[in-house]
């Protein structure tokens, strides 16, 4: 039997397919091939990273010595803890508000004050935050640059990033579920902590994940805010990358990237077995219903 033509339209389909494929190659190449090539020259033997001689674990063992990035990196991490967790405290009503209530004074106003950092250049936010904690402590007397102000910055730029994700699942409540609780007699900070808290868990998570590595590797807001003591890793990294890259950086990256694949490949096999175990009670739980058709 004769095979049968393949038609243009069978054919352009083949063609995209495969031009798709190769795009999207090509971007994976594009995003992860750096990201190989530093972890593989954190184990390179010479300093110039052109040159390949030998496989060493000595800038692993410098970058333990090296007080000041182990100091930057301590400081960095402790930072975007609290300014991740302060962006979500922060957000969180703020999505309420807009998301339940969506016609009081002012909320225009509100709304876009929120959001202008989304919009803003960084170097516009840190020079007003700037000028604004200079005016306070020559006011006040407080506070000096340091910690503080980093963390009123990182927490203010993430807040507006935070109140994105948790006002987009807000949305997506179906409001019945708060009804029937305020039918049931529940008042309405009852229902804000069973009923919508617990479905808005994710939204949380995943607001204080991304507002964690926004403030974990900003420069802008950071190199406005600091002050002596208080310098943060990006910081340091890019002070040193004036004078060429050490290769114990490239350690302390593959350290970092490292916890970061072990981090989200746990938080998804958590999330997979606490899928299946819904799934089997949902199961058990029909099975044992006496209405079931």
């Amino acid at each position: 039997m004769k095979k049968p033509l393949l038609t243009p339209h069978a054919l352009m389909q083949g063609l995209s397919g495969q031009l798709a494929r190769c795009w999207l190659g090509a971007g994976y190449l594009f995003l992860y091939l750096p990201i190989v090539a530093l972890v593989l020259f954190s184990f390179n033997d010479s300093a110039v990273p052109r040159l390949w001689r030998g496989f060493t674990l000595r800038w692993y063992s410098k970058l333990f010595g090296d007080g000041e990035m182990l100091a930057a990196l301590g400081l960095s991490l402790k930072l975007a803890l609290l300014a991740a967790t302060g962006s979500v405290l922060l957000a969180l009503p703020a999505s309420y508000a807009l998301v339940k209530y969506p016609r009081f004074r002012g909320r225009a106003l509100f709304a876009g004050m929120v959001s202008a950092p989304l919009v803003m250049p960084e170097v516009i936010v840190g020079l007003a935050l700037l000028l604004l904690l200079v005016g306070m402590q020559g006011a006040l007397g407080f506070p000096s640059r340091g910690l503080g102000t980093l963390l009123i910055g990182h927490s203010l730029l993430g807040m507006a990033y935070a109140t994105v994700v948790i006002q987009a699942r807000l949305r997506e409540l179906p409001p019945a579920l708060e009804e029937a609780a305020l039918d049931l007699g529940a008042r309405p900070q009852q229902v804000f902590v069973l009923v919508t808290l617990p479905m808005i868990l994710q939204a949380l998570g995943s607001a204080w994940l991304l507002t964690f590595s926004l403030s974990l590797d900003d420069v802008v807001v950071s190199a406005f805010l600091s002050g002596p003591g208080s310098t943060t890793l990006p910081l340091v990294i890019f002070s040193r990358a004036r004078l060429g890259v050490d290769p114990s950086v490239n350690a302390m990256a593959t350290l970092i990237i490292l916890v970061v694949v072990a981090s989200i490949t746990a938080a998804s096999l958590w999330a997979v077995r606490a899928e299946r175990r819904r799934t089997r009670e949902l199961c058990a739980a029909w099975k044992e219903s006496p209405n079931k058709s």
